[in-house]
């Protein structure tokens, strides 16, 4: 007998650390509620809309726009690549969606656990095996010492432990590196993005339900030889909402480029204006991204667990698409996990002991890795393995030119791979190569300055508790000498929070510099991408690299 029995997630509630802005493709859902495939009231969209109050609109009107300075072209949806058609795909909130996933898995007796973090993976002492995770202690000063709120975290043991956090996780890292999951640098280093979005409420007139837009061209690439590689979304969610955001790959080459700045920018061409008029900004958030697809897909099992959704780099970035994939893979590591556990006979589950069984060794789940192999995922992520790659090296119209072939004719099937060798950090040129770029100043009714964006986000961090983010102790000197001399200091301009700042340096003599770089932990919404964007690693999450 086996069962699957916790569920931990790091926010207030299920789907809270999730901004919407997605165009859902429900096939994984479907394999897992075949029964809401029907048209009638059991449809999927109906049963959430009535339970959740949301609505899953039907894409009815697909574009994609490239964009110069004051005008826009639309590409004919028939020289785009198949994975960028929407048709049966819906519109919705994801933390919605999540919440109410949720709840389907509590009916099924998940226990799940929102408001506790896994802090740190726990490993059995005499086999090496994961055997669980370790929640953070609460109630910590800014200076590490004990408040009258402390509470020490639990460990929680499991036979099997299969990690779904996201892009980048510290659970992941560690693993990662425990296990050489990227087998000695022979898998491709993951590349990223940064996502910024927001939501607005638009009047009726101005609304055109499922409108879903995507856009290349101004104001991050500027020619056709640009190798900037991101672009933006829009879309028009029932009843009268706009999801919009930029995606920005973090292996740009211009240290002065400020993604959220870009964005604000963007809103304010006379082609996408127009979808804000009289409208109202409701929410903001910003997200990172793994952008490697297929070429830096890690090993995916050790003993004791699994890596899931983009835990494992399961996005697809061309279809801007990753919540498909995550879905699947947990449903293939779950279907592997209970086949592995159901073999083993007289091992009383830990969910009913409440203890790890004695001198057991977990299995390595090697089914659920050839399972992946097997499915879909697999097949979509191989398909555009090589688009990524080619938008890198021949910039924004040679990739183009190349996705479209490898979509209409080689199908993928192309036998060569375009390697990605280079860290998104290794990419960043230095400042002198490049003029400070200007930008326009909000008016905070289009385009509004960050700390007001902030206030949207919904984050809240006490003024005391400690820092996740760190300066590590032997790279201390790469701020002042390297990152700010050399780089012209890019941490203050690519977080989406303002979280990194080069304040005037209180303490400078002989000679010192005349800035120190601080961060500001109160106000981040993501703040894992300075970890792999500066130049030397030198900014550490905490609970991960720091003592």
């Amino acid at each position: 007998m086996c069962r699957a029995k916790y569920y931990l997630k790091n926010c207030s509630e299920i789907g809270a650390h999730i901004l919407s802005g997605n165009v859902f493709d429900p096939k994984a859902l479907l394999e897992l509620f075949p029964e809401m495939a029907e048209e009638g009231d059991n449809h999927w969209t109906k049963v959430f809309h009535n339970e959740q109050g949301s609505y899953a609109t039907p894409v009815k009107d697909d574009k994609f726009l490239v964009l110069t300075e004051d005008k826009s072209m639309q590409i004919p949806n028939i020289l785009l690549p198949s994975q960028l058609h929407n048709d049966g795909n819906y519109i919705i909130s994801l933390s919605q969606l999540c919440r109410w996933m949720g709840q389907k898995a509590e009916e099924l007796g998940v226990e799940v656990y929102p408001g506790f973090a896994a802090s740190e993976v726990v490993l059995d002492e005499a086999t090496g095996a994961v055997k669980g995770i370790a929640t953070r202690d609460v109630g910590v000063g800014k200076d590490g010492k004990p408040k009258a709120t402390f509470e020490r975290g639990s460990e929680l043991h499991a036979r099997q432990t299969l990690f779904a956090e996201g892009a980048r996780g510290s659970c992941t890292e560690f693993l990662t590196e425990k296990f050489d999951l990227r087998k000695g640098g022979t898998i491709h280093p993951q590349t990223y993005g940064l996502g910024i979005k927001e939501v607005w409420e638009i009047p009726e007139e101005k609304f055109q339900a499922g409108l879903v837009q995507h856009t290349l061209g101004y104001p991050l690439q500027s020619s056709i030889t640009d190798k900037v590689f991101g672009g933006t979304f829009l879309y028009h969610q029932e009843p009268n909402l706009v999801l919009v955001g930029m995606v920005v790959g973090l292996d740009y080459q211009n240290p002065y480029l400020n993604p959220y700045r870009e964005f604000q920018k963007w809103k304010t061409h006379p082609d996408i204006k127009t979808h804000f008029e009289g409208g109202t900004c409701v929410s903001y958030g910003a997200r990172v991204l793994n952008e490697g697809g297929f070429h830096s897909i890690p090993k995916l099992t050790f003993p004791g667990g699994a890596l899931l959704g983009c835990a494992a780099g399961f996005l697809n970035a061309v279809k801007i698409k990753g919540s498909h994939t995550a879905l699947k893979s947990g449903a293939l590591a779950a279907e592997a996990a209970f086949a592995a556990l159901s073999e083993e006979e007289g091992v009383e589950p830990v969910a009913d002991s409440f203890e790890y069984p004695e001198n057991y060794t977990p299995k390595e789940l090697t089914s659920y890795e050839e399972a992946v192999k097997n499915s879909w995922i697999h097949d979509e992520l191989y398909e555009v393995r090589n688009s990524h790659e080619a938008f890198s090296r021949w910039g924004v119209g040679g990739g183009l030119v190349y996705t479209g072939l490898t979509a209409h004719i080689t199908k993928g099937r192309e036998p060569w791979t375009l390697a990605h060798t280079t860290r998104d950090a290794d990419k960043t040129k230095e400042c002198k190569s490049f003029e400070p770029i200007k930008y326009p100043p909000p008016d905070g009714k289009l385009t509004f300055d960050l700390l007001t964006n902030l206030q949207r986000s919904g984050t809240f961090h006490e003024d005391d508790q400690p820092s996740h983010l760190r300066i590590k102790p032997e790279l201390c000197d790469i701020p002042k000498n390297v990152s700010l001399q050399i780089y012209g200091g890019p941490e203050q301009r690519f977080c989406p929070a303002g979280v990194y700042e080069y304040v005037d340096n209180e303490e400078k003599s002989g000679g010192g510099p005349d800035k120190k770089l601080v961060t500001n932990a109160q106000v981040r919404t993501q703040h894992v991408c300075v970890a792999f964007f500066c130049f030397s690693f030198h900014v550490a999450n905490s609970k991960l690299f720091c003592s």
